[in-house]
């Protein structure tokens, strides 16, 4: 196993260019079991078709998963309502989240600085893994994603049947393997996994 540094061009590198776009009055969105759905509108429509968020409803309006939401909120892109129409911020909502999911600072902070570094993240359930990563300007359904992360925190330990199974996961797919080492502070340390031949 070789560490890879935050800055390295081969593993995920620092977005080098901002956001020059200026975001309109942020989407509206309601929070209903363990997930959010927005309005139905143009705006919330460009989530999913520019930057892949959520998954589009027939009715047009986009289904976030938790990670996404809390994302978008920070961004200050979505505004999320409860069921007695009172908006909920950043704080509250990420204690709901971690209500329904124990490691899910951890796997948000991972979410979030890939998605600062400009790439697609996605779900990997069905690969056995956490999030699918696609190249920049890859969005999903175009290309297969390149990698497979699984979010850790830096205190914890892996036993080599668990890390074995990651690599199989990895391997079996054929994406590469990050680990995504999240320190106390929220900082994220990558550690690409490969096979290497002798």
């Amino acid at each position: 196993m070789t560490k890879k540094k935050e800055e390295s061009e081969e593993v995920l590198p620092k977005r080098e260019e901002k956001e020059t776009k200026e975001h309109k009055e942020p989407v509206k969105a309601y929070f209903s079991n363990e997930r959010a759905l927005t309005e139905s509108s143009d705006s919330a429509r460009e989530f999913y078709n520019q930057s892949r968020y959520g998954s589009l409803l027939d009715d047009g309006r986009v289904q976030l998963s938790l990670i996404e939401t809390l994302y978008l909120i920070e961004k200050k892109r979505v505004v999320v309502y409860g069921s007695r129409n009172k908006i909920i911020g950043f704080e509250i909502f990420l204690k709901k989240a971690q209500k329904v999911e124990p490691n899910f600072w951890v796997r948000y902070c991972v979410y979030k600085d890939i998605r600062n570094r400009g790439y697609i993240i996605k779900t990997a359930l069905k690969f056995g893994a956490d999030f699918r990563i696609y190249d920049r300007g890859v969005k999903p359904g175009e290309d297969h994603a390149r990698w497979v992360v699984f979010p850790v925190h830096e205190c914890s330990s892996l036993t080599w049947y668990e890390f074995s199974a990651k690599n199989r996961v990895a391997h079996s797919t054929k994406k590469k393997l990050l680990i995504g080492c999240v320190d106390d502070e929220g900082d994220v340390t990558f550690w690409e996994v490969r096979w290497l031949r002798p």
